[in-house]
């Protein structure tokens, strides 16, 4: 075989073998870039789920564990508030989340009282608002957090309880110190409840 023929041959070799590894860099990077990005999606939507569920002022209800129970008390029309959850958020902020269940045969339709007296939560409407946290070891009275609007951060909009009916509530209130581990909760016409802060 002649010198011209042999290099030719030889460069037509190395140029098969480069499209070969460019076809597979390119096919390598292509797959490493779908699962990136699947993973990143994945990672997007998981901390979407986690920050929706953390309680932000303002954000909706959230949901208590329906089999958590830290103190229960009957008040007034037979009406038994449940506390299932109070906890700290990362803002500084406390959560206290529970149930309001009407276990009678007539609906409950007073709830004025729950919005307490103060002038400042009136805006609420029908609501929560009145609602207090004290810290006997601090000795202070915290009350329901508000908007720039004068509306709490807290359910609103309870007109009524009917009968056989279990209506969820939140209320968030400025965190104590984190040395204080338990809290009365008060919310008017029902007794005083002692229940312990979690985070």
């Amino acid at each position: 075989m002649s010198v011209p023929r042999t290099l030719r041959a030889r460069r037509g070799a190395v140029a098969a073998a480069v499209t070969v590894a460019l076809a597979l860099a390119v096919g390598g990077c292509g797959g490493d870039s779908k699962d990136d990005k699947s993973n990143t999606a994945g990672g997007d939507s998981q901390s979407k789920t986690t920050s929706s569920g953390g309680g932000q002022p303002g954000s909706s209800t959230p949901k208590p564990g329906p089999t958590t129970k830290l103190a229960e008390a009957t008040g007034q029309g037979g009406i038994v508030l449940t506390i299932n959850s109070v906890g700290r958020d990362a803002g500084g902020f406390v959560t206290v989340a529970g149930q309001l269940k009407n276990p009678g045969t007539e609906n409950f339709v007073d709830t004025s009282g729950w919005v307490g007296t103060e002038k400042d939560v009136l805006a609420s409407g029908d609501s929560v608002a009145g609602a207090t946290l004290v810290d006997k070891v601090g000795k202070k009275r915290y009350y329901v957090l508000r908007d720039t609007g004068g509306k709490c951060l807290c359910t609103m909009g309870i007109v009524g309880v009917k009968a056989g009916q279990t209506v969820p509530f939140f209320a968030q209130f400025p965190a104590p110190p984190a040395t204080s581990k338990e809290v009365d909760f008060q919310l008017p016409t029902f007794p005083t409840m002692t229940v312990p802060v979690s985070g």
